[in-house]
């Protein structure tokens, strides 16, 4: 209220008095929603769903025909304005839906347009892909209290280290595999350590974690 917003329980009231309205309910919640609200939605208004698992085809089956639909993916990070989001646009959504949310959208992160089979990829790249990091973040900190460090002091380091690193991906453009290789020296204590990283199949096991969200996410989909 001190920000000048208004709070309801009554979602008609949401959409009475608003134009652009954000759908963000659990799934098997989402239903009962639109048929509460299916009859004050007009073709002024912009419905955005962040429901996991439903598709724009579902939505505008759901809703008034001439209602402009937009699905948006975000993640946890959003919350300190270092989201990655995507989103995508039904067949009554045009350039100009797309632009507000993508301006509104901006001010939390990263935002790209995608087509909407990419949102599902998205959920296992970076909205469980966050839980991956915090779980490599810890690994790395808890090598470093193995070595005598204080837990604290590396729980710091080693989150300074993944912002440092995702930093210099974004401002330089380069290939990770570049930069990685910019670390490693001959003989040095990188190339030792990333050794022991392989013959933990480090790699096969990321990649083998964003397919098995992925396909999570088709799942809850189709259900």
């Amino acid at each position: 209220q001190e920000l000048g917003c208004r709070t309801t329980h009554c979602n008609l009231e949401v959409v009475h008095r608003s134009t652009l309205v954000f759908l963000a309910t659990k799934p098997h919640i989402l239903p009962g929603v639109l048929e509460e609200i299916r009859p004050a939605v007009g073709s002024h208004h912009i419905v955005v769903s962040l429901v996991a698992g439903v598709t724009i085809q579902t939505l505008q089956r759901l809703l008034p025909p001439w209602t402009k639909v937009l699905r948006i993916m975000p993640n946890l990070p959003c919350v300190v304005q270092a989201g990655a989001m995507v989103f995508s646009r039904g067949s009554n959504a045009g350039d100009e839906e797309a632009a507000l949310l993508k301006s509104l959208l901006s001010s939390c992160g990263l935002c790209e347009e995608v087509p909407e089979s990419y949102i599902d990829i998205h959920t296992g790249l970076s909205g469980s892909g966050v839980a991956y990091v915090y779980l490599f973040a810890e690994a790395l900190a808890e090598g470093a209290v193995k070595m005598g460090m204080p837990g604290a002091l590396a729980s710091r380091i080693a989150a300074q280290t993944l912002l440092g690193a995702a930093k210099m991906l974004l401002e330089t453009g380069e290939h990770p595999a570049k930069l990685r290789g910019d670390v490693c020296t001959p003989g040095g204590t990188t190339i030792y350590a990333l050794h022991q990283l392989e013959k933990g199949a480090l790699r096969a096991t990321v990649m083998d974690a964003v397919e098995a969200a992925t396909n999570r996410a088709c799942d809850m989909a189709k259900d």
